[in-house]
């Protein structure tokens, strides 16, 4: 199914000019953008994936990842085709970057699904639109999650949050949290690496949280992002902002184009220390055995959530505090 695109502007000659992303494509006829899923037919311009969905599942709401939104809880997880990165190490390529087979979902078949989970006894807060970029799918979305709020869900991005500033705002009432890659904090890993720029991610960021809760990720690349001193700056912006936003850093793996070493555990473990110098809370993923995913007071240091895996025992903090030391914790239950 196609709908037409909410932000864009008609052009002579039958251009049409894209507003969702900040690559602001300028469209002819019969032609796609860069993201693939935006296609002109006769000077309008459209979504060609609206409902086609790529994947979809009920996932513990820590594999987004979000640590600090009603942990040990699940979230139906929905995911397109389509980017508007593309990054040599993409985990989700398959279907980011290539053609994949789609099933139509239309926004109430997908609240409906949700709602489905909860009824089955399963704890469905609501629905994450992930997987592939989501507001690259940004119609689709806009129209299930106001569906799904008025239905009592909650919705989650797990974005590059790569996006305009207009369709951002407009989006944003209709959202209760968010994941958002930053990929890196230098502009030469995005221009070279990810075919973007990190000045729009940061402006998503800074506008985001505070409309909604906001979690990062940073995968570090083997050699390319994951110097300390990049860390650094990065956990002092973040502070900056907030220091309570919490900060993942995920270990690479060879993927897709890239084929270099695996980030080294010692690399991981210090951008954690460097940046708790910063930050109340900096997790590590994608190794387990550093066992650095569990939620400690910032202040006491008692161990508040325990995390094995997917798998979260809660031991604190009842009514917002750490039951040690009564800090407030930041955090959504």
């Amino acid at each position: 199914m196609k709908r037409e695109v909410i932000f864009y502007t008609k052009g002579e000659q039958g251009v049409a000019n894209c507003k969702v992303c900040p690559r602001l494509c300028n469209i002819k006829p019969g032609q796609r953008g860069f993201c693939r899923v935006r296609e002109n037919r006769d000077g309008v311009l459209y979504a060609t994936n609206y409902g086609e969905c790529s994947s979809y599942a009920l996932d513990p709401i820590e594999k987004k990842p979000l640590y600090h939104f009603y942990p040990g809880q699940y979230i139906l997880s929905l995911g397109t085709v389509g980017c508007n990165l593309r990054c040599g190490f993409c985990q989700n390529w398959q279907i980011a970057q290539e053609e994949s087979p789609t099933t139509y979902i239309s926004p109430r078949q997908a609240v409906d699904l949700a709602l489905q989970q909860k009824a089955r006894g399963y704890s469905c807060v609501g629905l994450a639109y992930t997987y592939s970029e989501p507001f690259m799918w940004y119609e689709y979305v806009y129209d299930t999650a106001k569906l799904a709020r008025e239905a009592g869900l909650k919705n989650v991005l797990v974005t590059n949050g790569y996006v305009s500033e207009e369709p951002l705002k407009e989006i944003l009432p209709y959202i209760d949290a968010m994941n958002i890659d930053v990929k890196a904090f230098t502009e030469d890993f995005y221009r070279s690496t990810c075919a973007g720029r990190l000045e729009p991610v940061k402006r998503t960021v800074e506008i985001a949280y505070r409309h909604c809760h906001v979690e990062i990720t940073t995968l570090l690349v083997t050699g390319l992002n994951d110097g300390p001193e990049e860390i650094t700056r990065l956990a002092e912006w973040l502070s900056g902002l907030n220091a309570e936003i919490p900060l993942h850093f995920s270990r690479y793996f060879p993927n897709y184009k890239m084929d270099l070493p695996p980030t080294p555990e010692k690399t991981l473990l210090q951008a954690r220390e460097i940046a708790r110098r910063q930050l109340r809370y900096v997790y590590i993923g994608n190794a387990p055995q550093l066992k650095a995913s569990g939620t400690h007071c910032p202040e006491c240091g008692q161990l508040l959530l325990d995390r094995a895996g997917y798998q979260v025992k809660v031991l604190g903090p009842a009514g917002g505090t750490c039951p040690g030391c009564g800090e407030k914790i930041a955090i959504v239950m």
